[in-house]
């Protein structure tokens, strides 16, 4: 079902049914929400003259990506790009997107979506993990720094590689905060009491999207940016484009394995001249990354 291979220069595992390249998040740490000082670089470009309209509301719903808080996250898979018209139109056949040029423009789903999410054979990124791949290892505004970002930044079509390695950050991920991409966790304003892991918050309500500075296109001067940041969060309506999250693939582990040395027993271990059997890596996978079914 998976092969390993190598897309753009970078290591990728492809989902052979679909075609759809996926990228390996390794696991890790971060500080996940808006930090004071990301609230300092906004407010730094706001004085360079580089906000259109006002920042107000945005400051103002600052505390709805707060507390920052320490997360850790296991290694996953994320897909390199949300998916496309062609992608979707995988498992649904007949799906025509209203807002793509091309079919292989972003899909943006919204009476599709849930009979999407119920033939998908994964699962929706946590908040976590998606704002941990967003990052690719950085704390700033976008991967990119915490200078203000442009138009350049959006990637909504991936029929041109070389424009779509271009949008890679760290990860190999494109196009993070282009299209408003929804995730497992439900909307809940702020993060208190959210988990140190990368488990979504569940229950009843609408979900959590991340990103959409390209659903807002051509921009019309009212600071589109902002959905470009990596902490910019808020509540799903209408439609949403996917990007799909996976486990790590049994090829993954079965490396893994080879990989490791297997411990020899020491003479004193031996004893009577008989040795203890070598310690061998447990094979099976532990838990799911924090993913859950969609």
């Amino acid at each position: 079902m998976w092969t390993e291979e190598i897309v753009a220069g970078r290591p990728a595992w492809r989902h052979v049914p679909s075609g759809v390249v996926f990228r390996e998040v390794p696991g890790g740490t971060f500080r996940m929400g808006l930090s004071e000082a990301e609230l300092d670089a906004v407010r730094a470009i706001e004085r360079s003259g580089g906000v259109e309209d006002t920042i107000d509301p945005f400051l103002a719903s600052a505390r709805d990506a707060q507390p920052v808080r320490e997360v850790r996250v296991e290694p996953f898979l994320l897909a390199r790009h949300p998916l496309t018209v062609a992608q979707v139109q995988h498992w649904l056949p007949e799906y025509e997107d209203g807002y793509a040029e091309a079919d292989t423009g972003t899909a943006r789903l919204e009476g599709d979506l849930d009979d999407l999410l119920k033939l998908l054979p994964f699962q929706l990124p946590s908040e976590a993990q998606w704002e941990y791949a967003a990052r690719a290892g950085t704390t700033t505004l976008t991967y990119r720094g915490d200078g203000k970002p442009d138009e350049d930044q959006l990637l909504d079509d991936f029929g041109d590689e070389t424009r779509t390695a271009a949008g890679d950050n760290a990860f190999g991920l494109a196009a993070m905060g282009s299209a408003n991409e929804l995730c497992a966790d439900v909307w809940i304003p702020g993060f208190n009491g959210a988990p140190a892991d990368a488990r979504p918050r569940i229950g009843d309500g609408p979900r959590t999207v991340r990103g959409g500075a390209a659903d807002l296109y051509p921009w019309q001067g009212c600071d589109e940016w902002l959905p470009l940041l990596s902490a910019t969060r808020y509540e799903h309506a209408d439609f949403t484009a996917v990007r799909p999250a996976a486990p790590l693939p049994p090829q993954w582990w079965s490396k893994r394995i080879s990989r490791e040395p297997v411990s020899r027993p020491t003479v004193a271990e031996q004893g009577c001249g008989v040795a203890r059997r070598p310690h061998r890596p447990h094979s099976r996978q532990s838990g799911r990354c924090g993913l859950i079914g969609a």
